[in-house]
């Protein structure tokens, strides 16, 4: 496909800048949120193609994803950035018409292909159901509201209004937690929808927006609250989950192809306890994505820390379905509420990305 080697090209050099450009950030590594279930279009775009985003399928199997990632990819990276801070609660002039997917062109348009109307992506779902917000700094929620579209909005051909909105749940204040279920009932509707959901962390005057797209099918009980998706306690983004910088502009003048590095780093027999790997994802210039995956020994485990020290000039900028601590070279991780307990023998992962070039590093694994 003529237009698969410029989107690598595209994507690979915003990658590299902004890695570059990025400020060091604090630890631990922590990420803000997004909405898991029904995915909130930059969050389904991640989820979908994280691993796969050089692959030309995505241009036929996923042509609205496959737009957003051209357009900027930092914007799936970033997935849980969509934000704007000191609103003060004048929402609708923060954020006009047209313009409710991607926070008013919040972070300098980097969400701007939200935006688009289009064949995104849905998920079908009854008319009642459990919608489920990812908190992964445990910002809280002042409240959380959830609008769905009238009946005759046509998401293929019309850009989101507020005029387009029914406000169908508002929450009151809503404690810290890794996820946040939230009961939704629309009534009156059936086909493709937009659920569109304004959270209000309670940590900052910080607002949240997300557009995930529905199929509704009609009745419906809330289904239980599920697990996360693989993603989330920070955000795979090269340039960054906790706390998103505008889109870099500069870029480097060359940037090959991040290229996947087979080599693994395993910890010791997990015998009774847990065993890790970590996996070089991709490499390019100035910065890296790895992968931790771990392993339950002979037994249940209920929680696991796993720990490393690089041998270089690694550092830890954002992490996702782990909570990683820094200190200098020295990097420990460890589980979230929802992926702690482990059956004998199965296994669970969590990422991240750093800045410079990621060796093998030999990994401690603890349970508890």
């Amino acid at each position: 496909m003529s237009t698969g080697g410029g989107l690598i090209r595209r994507l690979s050099v915003a990658v590299a800048a902004a890695l570059l450009v990025s400020p060091v950030l604090a630890s631990p590594a922590a990420a803000h949120g997004a909405v898991s279930d029904p995915p909130a279009r930059q969050y389904g775009c991640y989820t979908r193609w994280a691993s796969e985003w050089q692959s030309p399928r995505m241009a036929t199997e996923d042509p609205m994803c496959y737009k957003a990632w051209q357009a900027d990819p930092s914007a799936m990276w970033n997935w849980n950035g969509l934000l704007r801070d000191g609103v003060g609660g004048d929402y609708q002039t923060a954020v006009p018409d047209g313009q409710l997917c991607s926070g008013g062109l919040t972070f300098n348009g980097r969400y701007a292909a939200m935006d688009e109307p289009g064949p995104w992506k849905t998920v079908d779902k009854p008319n009642r159901f459990t919608l489920n917000l990812l908190d992964g700094s445990s910002h809280g929620a002042d409240f959380i509201r959830v609008y769905v579209t009238k009946q005759g909005f046509d998401p293929l051909t019309q850009r989101l209004k507020w005029s387009d909105l029914e406000l169908v749940t508002e929450t009151g204040r809503m404690p810290t937690g890794t996820t946040t279920p939230v009961q939704v009932y629309a009534p009156g509707r059936t086909g493709h929808h937009i659920v569109f959901t304004l959270w209000q962390a309670s940590h900052l005057d910080q607002s949240y927006y997300f557009c995930s797209d529905v199929n509704f099918t009609g009745g419906g009980n809330p289904s239980p609250s599920p697990s996360p998706s693989p993603s989330p306690s920070a955000s795979p983004s090269p340039s960054p989950s906790p706390s998103p910088s505008p889109s870099p502009s500069p870029s480097p003048s060359s940037s090959p192809s991040p290229s996947p590095s087979p080599s693994q780093s395993p910890s010791s027999d997990p015998g009774l306890g847990c065993s890790a790997t970590y996996r070089v994802v991709s490499q390019w210039p100035g910065g890296f994505q790895a992968e931790v995956r771990v392993v339950a020994g002979s037994r249940a485990i209920n929680g696991w820390k796993v720990g490393w020290t690089f041998a270089g000039d690694e550092k830890v900028s954002s992490a996702w379905n782990a909570t990683l601590m820094t200190s200098g070279s020295t990097v420990d991780a460890r589980n979230l509420g929802y992926n702690g307990a482990l059956g004998a023998g199965t296994g669970t992962t969590f990422g991240l990305l750093g800045t410079g070039t990621s060796g093998t590093p030999t990994l401690t694994c603890t349970a508890s």
